[in-house]
């Protein structure tokens, strides 16, 4: 049971850590990297962006291999950030950019409310005055 609880617990933060980590090191010191997701044609294959997965997933791998052997805490949060990892594979890159277009929405879906928040944070293409940094809690003004 306490396995599951941090591994649900993991998740929950990774929300929050991306948040902070998209506002304050995506969209700071590390913003040449992410510089392109927001300006280019998002048709292309790859993006300097794409760079961030090694650097989100390390502390993941890092965690399982250490946690392995006795399947320690620590093995259990590096499995909470990797479904966080694979949340944001499938909610960001195949729901939110339609890498799979057949996938319709209805109006007033969390999907589509997911969908116009990245929108609205995609509106600004520079480094400052982005808003809607998060992944799965969007703000309520902006649900449809």
């Amino acid at each position: 049971m306490l396995s599951l609880l941090l591994v649900l617990g993991t998740f929950i933060a990774m929300e929050f850590i991306s948040w902070g980590a998209h506002k304050y090191i995506m969209h700071g010191f590390l913003w040449y990297l992410h510089k392109d997701h927001h300006q280019v044609d998002h048709k292309k294959r790859t993006q300097k962006n794409d760079l961030f997965f090694l650097i989100f997933a390390f502390p993941s791998i890092l965690l399982v291999y250490t946690g392995s052997k006795e399947f320690t805490p620590l093995f259990f949060v590096g499995i909470g950030i990797a479904c966080y990892g694979l949340a944001y594979f499938v909610i960001h890159e195949i729901i939110i950019h339609r890498r799979l277009p057949y996938l319709k929405n209805r109006k007033g879906s969390y999907l589509k409310t997911l969908q116009r928040a990245h929108k609205i944070h995609h509106k600004t293409q520079g480094k400052h005055g982005a808003t809607c940094f998060g992944m799965l809690l969007v703000p309520k003004k902006h649900w449809v």
